[in-house]
C-alpha cells in the first residue's frame, strides 16, 4: 500500500517537483499551496508524513506561519512526522522549528537523496512509535483480563458438542454469540475462537461492556484525539482500533448503553469509526465474539436492546452449559485448578479426598466454573495436610461427609458411615440442596421433586418439629 505524504508550499513549481520526486519513490503526494489547505487536507486524510515549507504569502521571511501551522497540525495529530523546508535557513531557525514539533530540518535547494534519505528514516520512526504506543495499550489490556487459564477440559459429552462446533466457526469471520450463565467461561471460549482462527497472530482485545460508561462510551470503544474534552491530554486509540485485523470480544454485551446502541452497530456494519473529537474516518477490519447471561429477545421485546444489533451479533449463536451439567468435567477442572495455583505459589500439588470427589461432584455450583476456580484456590493455600478434605471446599448446603467406616453389605462391597443415614437425614439434605438451588423458591424447590405445594410444606413442617 503506497504511503501518503503532503507536500505545503506556495510554490507551484516547488509542489510539482516534489510531487515528481516522491512519485518516483512509490509516495502518494498531496500538495497544498497554504497552510488553510493544508490543516483541510489534514482533516479529510491520513498522511505518513508532512513535507512543509516555513515561509507563505504573508511574510516571506521570519517563519511565523509555518510554525503556527506546525502547532495546528501537531494538535490534530502527535505522531504523524514533519520535515521542515526553508531557503532561509538559519541555525535559530531549525532550532526553532524543532522545539515546535517538527522532526527534521532541510535547507532549499535540497539534495533528492538526502531528502529522500530523511523521508524514509522518519517514516519508520513514526511507524515504530504507533505500534509502540498500540502494543502499550493491548497489553495493558490483556493483563487486565480476569481468566488467565486457556485451557479446555472437555471430558463430557456436552462440552465436546460445543467444543466441536466452535472448531467450525472458527473457520470463519462470522459474528458469534456466546450465552449462558455467569462463571461458564466464555471469555475462555472466545479465546478458544480466536486460537482457533486464521487471526490468531493478530491481537484479540476484550471489553467488558458493563464497566464501559455512557459517558465514556466513545473514548474507550473509538478513541478520542488530543484536547477532545478536558482530560484528553493525549490521543488514545480505542478498543475497535487496538484489535484491528484480529478479534474484538465485547463480554455482557447486553449491558451496552440503550443510546449508544446505535454508534456499536454503525462500526460493527460499516468497519468506520471516528475518534472523539476527530473528523477523520477510519477504517478497521476485526472479527466480533460477543457474550451475554441475559435473554437478549426478551431485552429486545422491553425495549432494552435494538433488534438490528441483536441481529447483527448473533450470527451464529452458541450456548455455554452449566457446570452442573458437565459432570464428568468437574473433577478434571478441580485438579487443572490445583495445579495452577500450586505454580502460582510454588507449592506442591494436592490431591483431592475421595469424599471431597464426592462433595464437589454433588455440589449444584450456582457460580459454575468460576466457582469451581475460587474454591480450589482457597483449598489449595488453606489445607493443613498433603490431601484436600470435605471441609477444606467450604462449600454450603452439603451434610457433613466423614471418613469412610468400613462395614460389608450382602455384595461384599464397602458401605461408607454417611450411606448408612435414616431416611429422614436422607430427605433432610435433599430438600436443603434443593432450597439452595432454587433460591429459597419453595414452589420451584417442590415442582423438582415431583411433589405438590402442600406434600412439600408438610415435609418442612415435619423437618422443623
Amino acid at each position: 500500500m503506497k504511503q501518503n505524504i503532503l507536500v505545503v508550499d506556495d510554490d507551484n513549481g516547488v509542489l510539482s517537483a516534489l510531487k515528481m520526486l516522491l512519485k518516483s519513490e512509490n509516495f502518494s503526494a498531496v500538495t497544498a499551496s497554504s497552510p488553510e489547505l493544508a490543516l483541510a487536507a489534514l482533516s479529510r486524510q491520513d498522511f505518513n508524513l508532512i513535507l512543509m515549507d516555513l515561509n507563505y504569502s504573508l511574510d516571506t521571511t521570519s517563519g511565523e506561519e509555518g510554525l503556527k501551522l506546525i502547532a495546528a497540525i501537531r494538535e490534530l495529530d502527535e505522531l504523524v512526522p514533519i520535515v521542515v523546508m526553508t531557503g532561509w535557513g538559519t541555525i535559530e531557525v531549525a532550532v526553532s522549528t524543532m522545539q515546535n514539533g517538527a522532526n527534521d530540518f532541510i535547507q532549499k535547494p535540497w539534495e533528492n537523496d538526502r531528502l529522500l534519505a530523511i523521508i524514509h528514516n522518519q517514516i519508520q520512526l513514526a511507524d515504530s512509535q504507533k505500534q509502540s504506543q498500540k502494543l502499550s495499550q493491548q497489553n495493558q489490556l490483556l493483563q487486565q483480563q480476569v481468566e488467565q487459564n486457556s485451557e479446555v477440559v472437555a471430558e463430557s459429552s456436552a462440552i465436546k458438542q460445543v467444543l466441536e462446533t466452535l472448531k467450525q466457526v472458527a473457520k470463519s469471520d462470522v459474528s458469534v454469540l456466546l450465552t449462558g450463565e455467569n462463571g461458564t467461561g466464555k471469555s475462555m471460549f472466545a479465546r478458544y475462537i480466536h486460537q482457533l482462527s486464521a487471526r490468531k497472530n493478530a491481537p484479540q482485545i476484550s471489553v467488558n461492556m458493563g464497566a464501559v460508561t455512557e459517558s465514556l462510551f466513545e473514548s474507550e470503544m473509538f478513541g478520542h484525539a488530543k484536547g477532545a474534552f478536558t482530560d484528553a491530554k493525549s490521543t488514545r486509540i480505542g478498543r475497535f482500533e487496538l484489535a484491528d485485523q484480529g478479534t474484538l470480544f465485547l463480554d455482557e454485551i447486553a449491558n451496552t448503553p440503550y443510546s449508544q446502541q446505535a454508534k456499536l452497530l454503525r462500526v460493527l456494519e460499516d468497519s468506520q469509526f471516528e475518534k472523539v473529537g476527530a473528523s477523520k474516518t477510519q477504517t478497521v477490519n476485526i472479527r466480533l465474539i460477543s457474550a451475554t447471561n441475559a435473554d437478549l429477545e426478551n431485552a429486545v421485546a422491553g425495549g432494552e436492546f435494538r433488534k438490528d444489533l441483536y441481529y447483527r451479533i448473533n450470527t451464529i449463536e452458541i450456548e455455554i452449559p452449566p457446570l452442573r451439567n458437565r459432570l464428568d468435567d468437574i473433577l478434571p477442572l478441580a485438579n487443572a485448578f490445583l495445579k495452577n495455583v500450586a505454580t502460582k505459589y510454588s507449592q506442591t500439588v494436592l490431591t483431592i479426598d475421595r469424599l471431597a470427589e464426592q462433595a464437589l461432584k454433588s455440589y449444584s455450583w450456582p457460580g459454575n466454573v468460576r466457582e469451581l476456580g475460587h474454591v480450589m484456590e482457597r483449598a489449595q493455600i488453606l489445607s493443613q495436610g498433603d490431601c484436600i478434605q470435605v471441609k477444606d471446599l467450604g462449600l454450603n448446603n452439603l451434610s457433613e461427609l466423614t471418613a469412610p467406616e468400613k462395614s460389608l453389605n450382602s455384595g461384599n462391597q464397602l458401605i461408607e458411615k454417611n450411606e448408612l443415614r435414616s431416611m429422614d437425614e436422607i430427605e433432610a439434605e435433599v430438600i436443603d440442596k434443593r432450597m439452595a438451588y432454587f433460591e429459597g423458591n419453595a414452589l420451584k424447590a417442590a415442582e423438582s421433586l415431583g411433589l405438590s405445594r402442600s406434600a412439600f410444606y408438610r415435609r418442612l413442617d415435619k423437618l422443623k418439629s
